[in-house]
């Protein structure tokens, strides 16, 4: 048996559960857990804006173990080794969109957390060919953030393009890391927070953005590229007014609020609005070779497991510097 925090119904706390271990199946391990990242998506699914979990189910999807157990034909980690397992946990590699590189868009994936059960455990199944190795030089808490905020952040700043000014509309989990790797590669930040966050702009100032202020300032130059980290659409029409001609606004969130109609001439001048949705094994195989080498480094607040609703609820609220993990094992 296996301590779980189960999801029953959305809009309803989570509860801790007893939870028969799964057995690794074909081309399956199972992972015990010592870390497991709180990420949005988990708010969002506990909150019912997204709108079809596999209930009852285990969320989370930021996970950190190591290999227990492998099922017939798992050879690509032996027992022992360190593994993280993101939101992508599955994919038929045979539609046209897995066959062109594009595998975070099959209509047939399975995630992690969402459809699949999730890390909110003391253990987890996982299809091999989807988990990733998880650098040396990262705690297991420290690297939990990696798995889905640092990942999506950036697949969000590729999408940006050459962008040398980057504006970061959401400081949150993604936000922290992926100004750290923008940094390191030349680009000038400047970081949007909730109006009147001194403590935020503070932090993002800390970690190298050029400017910091509320969502709803101007920034001292036109932006290059905008990525859109907080789930509101309101931000699309302010983005593009803080965008110069040519320039890219890039929701990165799965979920955000409708976005209002805005005039026509904040998106001309060759502006685009993108978003960006799940990620792929090259996404984690990149950064995970880049992290280190940034170093990236993960600020963030733990929480037991059994305290996993005070972490979403602490999200929530934005009471949060970079990202709560809850952790379960001895980690290191």
């Amino acid at each position: 048996m296996m301590r779980a925090m189960l999801l029953e119904e959305p809009r309803r706390p989570l509860h801790m559960v007893d939870w028969a271990e799964p057995t690794p199946l074909e081309g399956q391990i199972l992972i015990h857990v010592h870390a497991c990242g709180v990420c949005r998506t988990d708010l969002h699914i506990v909150d019912g804006e997204l709108t079809h979990p596999s209930l009852p189910l285990i969320i989370g999807h930021e996970i950190v173990g190591t290999v227990a157990a492998r099922g017939p034909g798992a050879a690509r980690f032996a027992i022992g080794d360190r593994v993280g397992m993101p939101w992508l946990g599955w994919t038929d590699d045979t539609c046209s969109y897995c066959r062109s590189g594009h595998e975070n868009l099959c209509p047939n994936a399975r995630f992690t957390g969402y459809t699949i059960d999730g890390g909110y455990a003391d253990a987890v199944i996982a299809d091999e060919r989807y988990a990733v190795p998880i650098p040396a030089s990262y705690g297991d808490a420290e690297a939990a953030p990696l798995l889905c905020a640092g990942l999506i952040g950036y697949r969000s700043l590729v999408a940006a393009g050459d962008a040398r000014r980057v504006g970061l509309y959401g400081f949150g989990a993604s936000a922290h890391l992926i100004a750290q790797v923008a940094r390191h590669q030349g680009r000038e930040v400047y970081a949007f927070t909730r109006p009147g966050d001194v403590d935020t702009q503070t932090f993002a100032t800390s970690l190298g953005a050029t400017w910091a202020g509320g969502s709803d300032a101007k920034p001292p130059q036109p932006l290059d590229a905008a990525i859109i980290f907080a789930p509101v659409g309101a931000l699309i029409p302010t983005a593009l007014r803080a965008t110069a001609p040519g320039g890219v606004v890039v929701c990165a969130g799965i979920h955000m609020s409708d976005v209002p109609s805005f005039p026509y001439d904040i998106l001309w001048e060759e502006r685009s609005v993108r978003s960006v949705a799940n990620l792929t094994r090259r996404d984690a195989e990149e950064f995970m070779r880049l992290a280190p080498a940034v170093p990236v480094r993960t600020t963030i607040t733990t929480y037991p497991l059994a305290h996993a609703n005070r972490a979403l609820a602490d999200l929530r609220a934005g009471r949060l510097h970079g990202a709560a993990v809850l952790v379960t094992r001895s980690f290191r």
